[in-house]
């Protein structure tokens, strides 16, 4: 007769937790990482200016309006702050030939999709026009923003002097049409989706495939081709991609340019 061996319960209990502190350490330097420079990544040296066909690419501001982007020598129909806030921020104005334009500027931040329908729904009177100026933020409230403007029938702009990027492109998709100009700029990146820290990586995989999921989705629930997403993948976060005016007509993302 064989007696089968006890075996230490405590030896198990430290086994696992060795185990967890290793899978601990091992997130938390992949982690870390993250916040430094890549030591083998390809350092480039980006041009500045105004875009043009071919050179579109330009380092990636959010701390104020990409300096010397656009020629602007003519007046522009509304003054677009330098800085962006560090939020969404809301006022209302008369422009001539335009009406009540309500101007949308800053960083898309948690809870912004709520104040932005609280916002328009205290307005004594539907805004002729929605106009854009914006560095990003949270693509899930810009969808949230976007899906809000087409369910009111609302239209979207981007007027000369405005920056449109990151995942503003999104709010701007929501629109019943879509107008830019040609004065002003739409930029797309790889984004970042909300995901808690030290997520296992397989996890963290999953998380940012289904907000792409939901991010192509959108588009096409919008009308919007779903090629624009090309852009934004093929482009680095700290970079932006300005989108010309054949690749804001091609992918739909503007129903109408404008000078």
């Amino acid at each position: 007769m064989h007696l089968i061996p006890k075996t230490d319960p405590r030896r198990g209990l430290r086994f696992v937790l060795l185990a967890q502190l290793v899978m601990a350490g091992f997130l938390l330097v992949i982690d870390l990482a993250a916040t430094f420079p890549k030591p083998f990544r390809k350092n480039v040296e980006l041009p500045t200016g105004p875009v043009s066909p071919g050179d579109q690419r330009r380092q990636y501001r959010t701390d104020r309006t990409n300096p010397g982007l656009l020629n602007i020598d003519d007046p522009l129909d509304l003054p677009m702050p330098e800085a962006f806030p560090d939020r969404l921020n809301f006022s209302e104005s008369l422009v001539d030939g335009i009406g009540t334009v309500l101007l949308v500027s800053g960083s898309i931040q948690d809870g912004d999709a709520a104040r932005f329908k609280a916002h328009l729904s205290g307005m004594k009177e539907a805004p002729d026009l929605i106009a854009l100026h914006s560095p990003g933020g949270l693509v899930f409230e810009a969808l949230q923003i976007g899906r809000e403007m087409r369910d009111k029938g609302h239209s979207s702009s981007v007027l000369a002097g405005a920056h449109c990027m990151s995942s503003c492109p999104y709010i701007l998709a929501g629109g019943e049409e879509r107008i830019v100009s040609r004065r002003a700029i739409v930029g797309l990146h790889q984004h970042y989706y909300d995901q808690p820290k030290l997520m296992p990586v397989v996890f963290a995989v999953e998380s940012i495939q289904a907000g792409q999921g939901a991010t192509m989705e959108y588009l096409i629930e919008m009308g919007i081709d779903p090629s624009l997403m090309l852009y934004s993948l093929k482009t680095p976060p700290d970079q932006i991609y300005a989108l010309v005016e054949e690749e804001l007509t091609h992918t739909r993302i503007a129903s109408k340019i404008v000078e």
